[in-house]
């Protein structure tokens, strides 16, 4: 067994408008962990996108690593972890999804468990609830997944989504229980049939890489969005400026706050610099989509 690893997780947008629990797209920003084995637990943050006090048994990325240790009949070996990452945390840009796929491959490299891609699917999609982030930090790229009453998920996986995608990440954080609290707990069935209509075509659409097309369905969603505006900073009219500049579309990043646009990489850097003259109180973030999910170094 090797003594160090770094283990990177991109984060995830979900959902993508209605799309819910089910679609989700790795973006190029991560969360990086470098781990050597020593005597004693020791986890260390880099930055400030991680809880600044902590006791060991309270923490995301142990927790996880234990209870897969348990899981599976292994002792987990001490380690010393230092984590830096550039996912916000209850932004709604996977930050707890991407702690949970890292804890499942620390679990993973400590005892050597050597599970299947599929096994990491199914793992983390059950730890989550549902499948939208999971399987894009697992996967990268565009993932769109169910997940059955047993906990088994099957997932398409889509690669070279060649398009860009602005992140707008207010200095407000927003649990998801919160946001889902405002959720109507049914739909009339046309309303239903609706919405789930809008969620076939965004799914048809990103699939055959029609971003236009996508960029309009992304923004006809009936499931959560219109429930959940009303919690997130300035969502009409960042929705209404990045459509003015030539967006395809833009839409909730999971449960908010953040909004997430779809733009033609030709106009990347101009749309950037004109969406954060107009919202300064937002961090803009340029992006794309991940390639490759969870690595292993």
């Amino acid at each position: 067994m090797s003594k160090k690893w770094q283990i990177t997780v991109p984060g995830s947008t979900a959902n993508l408008g209605p799309g819910f629990d089910s679609i989700g797209l790795g973006l190029s920003l991560y969360l990086k962990l470098d781990v050597s084995l020593q005597d004693s637990w020791e986890i260390i943050h880099l930055d400030d996108n991680g809880p600044s006090e902590f006791e060991l048994e309270q923490h995301l990325l142990y927790i996880i690593a234990k209870k897969i240790a348990d899981q599976y009949k292994k002792n987990l070996p001490t380690c010393r972890v230092e984590m830096a990452s550039e996912l916000p945390l209850a932004r709604g840009l996977g930050s707890s999804a991407a702690v949970i796929v890292a804890g499942i491959e620390l679990a993973n490299q400590l005892c050597d468990l050597k599970l299947t891609v599929q096994d990491k699917l199914n793992l983390s999609s059950q730890i989550e609830g549902h499948p939208d982030n999971a399987t894009a930090s697992v996967l990268g790229g565009l993932t769109i997944s169910s997940m059955d009453e047993n906990g088994i998920v099957d997932t398409f996986h889509v690669n070279d989504i060649n398009a860009s995608f602005v992140v707008y990440v207010p200095d407000v954080e927003l649990k998801t229980s919160e946001s889902r609290s405002v959720l109507p707990k049914q739909f009339d069935r046309a309303y239903a049939v609706r919405a789930s209509a809008n969620a076939n075509m965004l799914a048809a659409s990103l699939m055959v890489r029609d971003f236009e097309r996508a960029g309009h369905y992304m923004e006809a969603d009936l499931f959560h969005e219109p429930f959940r505006s009303t919690l997130i900073p300035q969502y009409a009219e960042i929705k209404e400026a990045a459509k003015a500049n030539g967006a395809y579309g833009t839409a909730l990043s999971g449960a908010g706050p953040t909004l997430i646009s779809i733009i033609p990489t030709a106009i990347a850097e101009g749309f950037v610099a004109t969406m954060q003259a107009k919202f300064p109180e937002h961090h803009i973030i340029l992006t794309k989509a991940d390639e490759h999910g969870v690595q292993v170094i």
